[in-house]
């Protein structure tokens, strides 16, 4: 199965380094999924849930609040102000993670209608880790 690499970075540093089998972004124009060897764009992204397809079948969930991806045949690139990564492996981790989480929506509660669908990902991502 061909994978593509994908970085995600904030001004804090590195979310995510790693490979996937897919990726599905939020776009300014609605979601929109990666594959390896996907054409070349450049496009913004809005507050959302990023889902990162692994081999293993496993997904990993990581809210933004905006940011811009610039991908090509081989990787994606992933520059967003604020993310929080929904995982862990105990659930005082993920507990921890959902209030991160909440913080970073609240912060960007009135930019736009796509919070509370990416409330309820949020949640769907926290319920598939416990």
């Amino acid at each position: 199965m061909d994978k593509l690499k994908l970085e995600i970075l904030t001004p804090n540093g590195l979310i995510f380094d790693g490979e996937a089998v897919s990726v599905t972004l939020p776009g300014e124009e609605g979601e929109f999924g990666v594959l390896a060897h996907h054409s070349s764009l450049s496009t913004l992204l809005e507050a959302g849930v990023i889902d990162i397809e692994k081999e293993d079948k496993s997904v990993e969930s990581i809210l933004i609040n905006w940011g811009v991806v610039n991908v090509d045949e081989e990787k994606a690139i992933v520059l967003v102000e604020g993310a929080v990564a929904i995982r862990g492996e105990t659930e005082s981790a993920i507990a921890s993670a959902l209030e991160e989480a909440k913080e970073l929506i609240s912060s960007i509660a009135d930019s736009n209608p796509a919070i509370a669908h990416a409330t309820a990902r949020i949640e769907s991502a926290a319920q598939r880790l416990i």
